[in-house]
C-alpha cells in the first residue's frame, strides 16, 4: 500500500492533467439544452437497434474506465499518456463547437418497470438531458482509449483485451440505452481517429527546442515594410 502511495505522489502532476476532463465538461452542462434549436440525426438503421436496458452497465462504467486507462498509461508510458490527454482535450474542444453549432436531440423510449437497470437508466436520463448527442464524447474518448493502448509499447494480450472489450461495450451502449444514434457514433470514431494521429505525429520535444531556437528576427524598414533575418550561425 505505501509502495502504491509512493507511485501516486511521484507522478501526482502528471495525473493532475486529468482534471482538464472535467473542467471542460463545464462546456458540456451550458449547452446541453435546445435554446439554439435542435436537429435529429434518427436514421432507419436506428430504428432497427433495440433499447436494451442491460447496456447501461457499461455505459455507467464509461467513467471508471476512462480514469483507470489514463492513470494506466501515466504510471507505464508518459509519451502515450501526454498524447492521449492532449487528444482528449482538443477532441472535447471540437465536440463543444459542434455542439454549439449543430445541436442535435436523441428520442428517448418510455421506460417500464422497477428493476435495477431501468432505474439506472432512469437516473442517466434525469441528469443528462438529450442533446449534446453529435459527435457522442463516450465514443470519442473510449476510442481514444483503445488508441492509446495500441502505442503503449509494452501492451500484451491481457491490457489490450481489457481496454478494448470494455471500450467496444461503452461504444456499443450509446445506441442501445438510446444514448445516441449511428451517425453520433460513427462522428466519435471518426474525430477521436483524426486527432490522435494527428497528435502522435507531433515530436513535441523538437516542436518545444525550435520555439526557443532564436533563429530568425524581424526587421522593420523606415518603410514601415516587414522583412524576416535568418540568423544561419543558429542553425
Amino acid at each position: 500500500m505505501l509502495k502504491v502511495m509512493k507511485i501516486v505522489i511521484q507522478n501526482l502532476r502528471s495525473l493532475s492533467l486529468i482534471l482538464t476532463i472535467p473542467l471542460l465538461n463545464i462546456f458540456y452542462f451550458l449547452l446541453n439544452n435546445p435554446q439554439r434549436g435542435a436537429y435529429s440525426l434518427v436514421t432507419d438503421l436506428d430504428h432497427y437497434i433495440p433499447f436494451v436496458k442491460e447496456f447501461i452497465i457499461p455505459y455507467v462504467i464509461w467513467y471508471f474506465y476512462i480514469f483507470g486507462t489514463l492513470v494506466f498509461l501515466c504510471l507505464k508510458d508518459k509519451k502515450v499518456y501526454y498524447r492521449t490527454i492532449l487528444a482528449i482535450d482538443i477532441g472535447l474542444l471540437i465536440c463543444y463547437v459542434i455542439f454549439f453549432a449543430f445541436q442535435t436531440h436523441v428520442p428517448r423510449p418510455l421506460l417500464v418497470g422497477d428493476d435495477i437497470f431501468t432505474k439506472l437508466v432512469a437516473l442517466i436520463y434525469s441528469h443528462d438531458q438529450p442533446y449534446n448527442g453529435f459527435p457522442s464524447i463516450h465514443v470519442l474518448l473510449s476510442f481514444l482509449m483503445i488508441k492509446g493502448i495500441n502505442k503503449y509499447q509494452e501492451r500484451n494480450l491481457w491490457n489490450m483485451s481489457i481496454v478494448y472489450l470494455i471500450g467496444i461495450l461503452i461504444i456499443l451502449s450509446t445506441v442501445f440505452v438510446k444514448q445516441h444514434v449511428v451517425l453520433d457514433v460513427l462522428a466519435g470514431i471518426i474525430i477521436g481517429n483524426v486527432i490522435f494521429d494527428l497528435v502522435y505525429c507531433l515530436d513535441m520535444e523538437k516542436t518545444r527546442a525550435m520555439l526557443k531556437k532564436p533563429a530568425s528576427m524581424l526587421l522593420v524598414s523606415k518603410k514601415g515594410e516587414i522583412s524576416v533575418f535568418i540568423d544561419r550561425k543558429k542553425e
